[in-house]
């Protein structure tokens, strides 16, 4: 009969199908009460929306008929056991007990959950009445729901009515646990006392392998047996009068706590519960007495006895991770400790959770808030990934053990079975061949194991002789049941320690309570200890999709969403405090760096000059400046600076990233690191950013070279962060510094490339376009000119060679460009209003340019000529740009030699040898190549690119080719006004003139060489002929015998000899083809005349 009923079948498939029918209710209640997710207020009128009703009541009330299905099943079952009169204990058929007692609760929890949603009738009427307008009648099982909602009002009384034929079963299968539960809750003083959970206590032992008659119950959850025992005794409570046993145990159940879970989120207040259900029933005042002693019991009593245990249990799984660590080889015979850990570790923690979030009204609140929490978490993380790291060791170890022992047990056990039916003696049978055929061979070459036929027998075997009367009785033969659950958990051991691991360590119960979740964690983060274990909060988040089932599929969706926050929050927390602290440092790394620089020894040196005078008494109050260093100096080691403080919070916290290098949280894999690099890469974008000290009010801005120097001392530091955790710090720094190449970093947010590119356009180059700064070619930089106004920076030191070589090395090529492009916008600026020039005095220019070697007439033409002087000074302008360019070119050069020669080499190799006869388009893109390495060209190819934009699809490229060809005249005639300048002198010391106009030698080359470019004309033929006009021009000054003309007549002489100078196409023969040479040398002595020379 046994073999016919199929117990085990209906057990197993009962109890999961329960769960999700559980889950299920638990997610319409939800769903009932969140306004957001609540789709059916919106409809209004079923008569009108009939189809949109069906559609969404639909799965509620197929539910609802999923919970009457699933109490018709378990009653049935039930039915059958008691028919059976199946026998119970706990340390017996372990399996069978626990699905027939897991049943009872699940069931239970269900019509719990059903009394719980207060729309349940809304819904199945609605869907009915839309059902009826549809269909034209009811649906059959409307009545049957129905009925179970009135049945069901008040939940308690019911199940208790319909489980009084079951109280036998019920209570025989819960007192099988008065050996067990007693000793699993116990004060954690006990379990110091008993070494619990200890390997160093018996060093003798440790090689042999941890074992027991109840192998099952060593891991099984407390909180299973107290949902058991408290729901248990609540459904059967007649025993609680006439079984003192009875009694004890309930007893206990309740003085452990005041809340049970029956799922997620939803707990049951076991005291309330059990009064309002006793009270109702007469001669039960005893029981409500036992009650409320309980209860006050578990108030005063509970949280200080859970909080000790926690306090124990820290320090004992870290002992037991450790010593595993460190010989992993204890895993095979010691693995049942490491299950234990994880089991006890997980009730805590469980226990925790469902209390703080419904925590009562207490003297000592303290005692439901773990701060330590993260250290607990972290262990149990440990170990779980401990076990699956040696997965092959236990499971090489426990192959052996089933093969060369338990086998041989088993069937010596079998031998000494004096009645064994032929069924029976068929599966134990089976047992013994399939153990025995195991050799550690399968397991090096590294195939599958499963052992599921094998423990789904043993269940099958366990009903079968559990029932009255069977031909081989389980209680009559407690050595096989022993022998039997050791080989279980072995088998276990072999090809599912997943899943074992997944029932003794899951907490997936922080999902759904985020706020406990959180709280937790922000409680961890306060204390300086618990920085290492934080990474266990994020991890925890992993394990959240265990939690799952497919009868309910829409809950998995939010709890993935909800999960991802949660792992994203505290990652981004821990990334975030690791950053600060990382950032500090390095701010404190920059300030001693900064006590280095040159400036700073400005005193020592005074100091050490005058060291032979007697030295003066300090001034009271006054003190004597420190020297850098001298923070290294230590007098005593206890002394903790704030420093040591921040590199050992630094540890602690780059400690917790070892944890794991990444996880998966529902199908995402999560790179703990990568938040990290993410904080510090904003961090340090910022700080460089702010270390640029731009003022757009004042225009101050920081020298590139201190900017460098502190970028520099920054980088040094975070190197060092790589010394206590595995990151990419060279990305991190090179992506950091190449955003910073770009005028906008990837936030959107300003760098220092757009920074430096304001102020040497608005700052720098505006004031040398008003001759307040002037170019000095002899010391390659700009300089202040001397003036009554104090100026707001000097020039030179931001424009030496040193500071732009900084400058290179901050923005690079990139930025460098972007700097380039800027400059061509305000020289094509320039450039138009040279056109709007031209094109006003165009007839002049044209007779003066057939004209140039007729001096009468050109007297005459020059002077219907206007805007002269405003021609010479936008080319001024167009000159100081772009030697300001060029300097900055040379600097790229240098840095790239330095950084990169092998690159450089074949890049000047291209420049050179590229014919000047080549196709123009080949030339310009080897030419644009090289000017990006900062090598200077013949032809400039971002000029080209400029002039060239400014054409449009109207622009006539001959008329563009006349305005180009009568700008350089427009120059050449205008060349003599400069000698009225006063400022046109020329100095010897700063190698260019006073007024920057020999700036014009570098704007006439390139702008004519690129405008020519442009329109595909010979540009050494159009400079030749503006050497001739500007030589004619220049040479009726010597006829001028007005003294203030003549003035600066040599200074302007030179600016032809710089033009030729400068000019890669113009040679000095041609020059002199057509300007004295002998006027030249003689302009030259007269300039270096008034030069005072100083030697030594």
């Amino acid at each position: 009969m046994a073999y016919e009923q199929k117990l085990a079948e209906k057990l197993t498939i009962l109890n999961d199908r329960g769960n999700g029918v559980l889950i299920r209710m638990n997610y319409i209640k939800k769903i009932c009460t969140d306004p957001k997710q609540r789709n059916i207020q919106n409809l209004v009128s079923i008569q009108r929306q009939k189809a949109e009703v069906m559609t969404a009541t639909s799965s509620f009330y197929d539910s609802f008929l999923d919970v009457i299905e699933f109490r018709d099943h378990v009653y049935e079952l039930l039915n059958a056991i008691d028919a059976c009169q199946c026998f119970f204990d706990i340390a017996t058929n372990f399996d069978f007990t626990k699905k027939y007692l897991d049943l009872i609760v699940t069931y239970t929890s269900v019509i719990i959950m059903l009394s719980r949603i207060d729309d349940k009738k809304a819904l199945v009427g609605m869907f009915n009445c839309a059902h009826e307008m549809t269909n034209g009648c009811s649906d059959q099982s409307y009545p049957r729901l129905g009925q179970m909602f009135v049945e069901y009002e008040h939940p308690w009384k019911k199940i208790t009515e319909e489980f009084g034929p079951h109280t036998k079963s019920v209570t025989a299968a819960l007192l099988s646990l008065k050996n067990v539960y007693p000793r699993r809750n116990l004060p954690a003083e006990q379990w110091r006392n008993a070494q619990l959970l200890s390997l160093l206590s018996a060093p003798a032992a440790m090689l042999d392998p941890a074992c027991c008659d109840t192998i099952a119950c060593e891991y099984l959850s407390m909180e299973t047996m107290e949902r058991w025992i408290i729901i248990g005794f609540l459904l059967c409570h007649s025993s609680l009068n006439s079984n003192q046993a009875s009694q004890d145990l309930w007893k206990m159940g309740l003085r452990s706590g005041l809340y049970l879970t029956l799922t997620r989120d939803e707990v049951l207040n076991i005291h309330k519960v059990s009064e309002d259900l006793f009270d109702s029933i007469k001669g039960y005042s005893k029981r409500v007495a036992d009650i409320k002693e309980c209860r006050d019991h578990a108030l005063v009593n509970c949280g200080a006895m859970h909080r000790e245990r926690r306090q124990f249990l820290r320090g004992a799984i870290k002992e037991l991770f450790n010593v595993l660590e460190d010989e992993p080889g204890l895993l095979g015979p010691k693995a049942l400790f490491v299950f234990m850990a994880l089991s006890f570790s997980r009730d805590e923690v469980l226990w925790l959770v469902r209390h703080s979030e419904n925590m009562p009204k207490l003297k000592t609140p303290e005692d439901y808030i773990d701060n330590q929490m993260a250290e607990l978490l972290y262990y149990m993380e440990k170990l779980h990934g401990l076990m699956k790291k040696y997965s092959h060791v236990i499971q090489r170890y426990h192959v052996q053990y089933l093969a060369q022992f338990d086998a041989l047990v088993l069937n010596d056990t079998i031998q000494n079975m004096y009645v064994c039916p032929e069924e029976e003696s068929v599966l134990l049978s089976s047992f013994v061949s399939t153990l025995s055929a195991l050799s550690v061979k399968q397991v090096e070459n590294k195939e599958e194991f499963d052992f599921r036929g094998v423990r789904l027998d043993w269940l099958r075997l366990q009903a079968y002789t559990s029932v009255n009367k069977a031909p081989l009785a389980i209680k009559e033969y407690p050595d096989l049941a022993r022998v039997m659950n050791v080989i279980q958990f072995h088998t276990r051991m072999v090809d599912s320690v997943d899943e074992l691991l997944q029932e003794t360590s899951e907490v997936s119960i922080f999902c759904f309570y985020p706020r406990v979740f959180e709280k937790m964690f922000s409680q961890s983060t306060e204390e300086v200890t618990m920085k290492h274990y934080l990474m266990a909060f994020p991890l925890v988040c992993s394990h959240f999709h265990f939690c799952g089932h497919s009868l309910c599929p829409e809950e998995i969706e939010a709890m993935e969403k909800k999960s991802l926050r949660l792992c994203v929050t505290f990652l981004e927390h821990i990334a975030k405090q690791t950053g600060s602290v990382v950032v500090e440092i390095c701010a404190e790394q920059c300030k001693l760096n900064d006590k280095l620089l040159p400036w700073h020894c400005a005193e020592t040196i005074s100091a050490a000059r005058h060291r032979k005078q007697k030295k003066p008494l300090p001034k009271k109050g006054e003190v004597q400046k420190e020297k850098p260093g001298a923070e290294s100096l230590r007098k005593d080691r206890i002394i903790v600076t704030n420093f040591d403080k921040m590199h050992l919070t630094l540890t602690e916290l780059c400690s917790s990233y070892s944890l794991c290098s990444e996880f998966v949280v529902f199908d995402h894999i999560v790179v703990p690191t990568e938040f990290l690099l993410s904080h510090l890469e904003t961090y340090l974008s910022e700080i460089i950013v702010r270390m640029a000290n731009y003022n757009q009010t004042t225009q101050e801005i920081a020298r590139p070279s201190d900017l460098l120097a502190g970028i520099r001392a920054y980088t040094a530091t975070l190197y060092s962060v790589s010394s206590y955790i595995n990151v990419d710090v060279t990305r991190l720094v090179k992506s950091v510094l190449l955003q910073q190449t770009q005028p906008m970093d990837s936030r959107g947010q300003q760098t220092i490339t757009s920074l430096y590119t304001n102020w040497y356009l608005q700052s720098l180059l505006r004031k040398a376009s008003n001759s307040m700064i002037v170019h000095c070619p002899t010391m390659h930089c700009f300089i202040n000119q001397t003036s009554d106004t104090e100026a707001v920076f000097r020039a030179d030191e931001y424009s030496d060679i040193s500071e732009l070589q900084a400058l290179a090395e901050l923005i690079g090529p990139y930025g460098l460009k972007f700097v380039s492009e800027n400059l061509m916008w305000h020289i094509t600026s320039q450039v138009s209003e040279l056109k709007k020039l031209v094109i006003e005095n165009m007839d002049t220019l044209v007779q003066m340019r057939s004209n140039f070697d007729k001096p009468e007439e050109m007297v005459n033409l020059r002077k219907r000529l206007t805007g002269g002087e405003n021609v010479l000074k936008r080319m001024t302008i167009i000159g100081v740009i772009l030697s300001f360019r060029s300097m900055a070119q040379d600097s790229l050069r240098d840095i790239l030699l330095k950084h990169c020669p092998y690159l450089m080499g074949p890049i000047e190799y291209m420049k050179d040898f590229i014919s000047p006869e080549a196709d123009i388009k080949e030339t310009l893109s080897v030419f644009e190549l090289a000017s990006a390495a900062g090598l200077r060209c013949n032809i400039d190819p971002a000029l080209v690119a400029a002039i060239n934009s400014m054409l449009t699809d109207n622009t006539s490229i001959d008329e563009e080719y006349k305005l180009s060809s009568l700008l350089l005249v427009y120059v050449a005639v205008s060349l003599p006004t400069l000698a009225l300048d006063s400022n046109s002198s020329y100095s010897r010391e700063h190698g260019g003139h006073n007024n920057n106009i020999h700036c014009l030698a570098t704007a006439i080359n390139q702008l004519a060489a690129a405008m020519f470019t442009v329109q595909n004309k010979n540009i050494e033929q159009h400079l030749k002929e503006f050497l001739l006009t500007a030589s004619s021009t220049l040479l009726q000054l010597g006829q001028n015998v007005e003294r203030v003309e003549v003035k600066n007549r040599e200074s302007v002489y030179l600016l032809l000899h710089m033009i030729v100078e400068e000019s890669p196409f113009l040679t000095q023969d041609m020059l002199e083809s057509c300007f004295p040479y002998v006027l030249l040398r003689n302009a030259y002595r007269e300039v270096y005349k008034s030069f005072i020379i100083t030697l030594g």
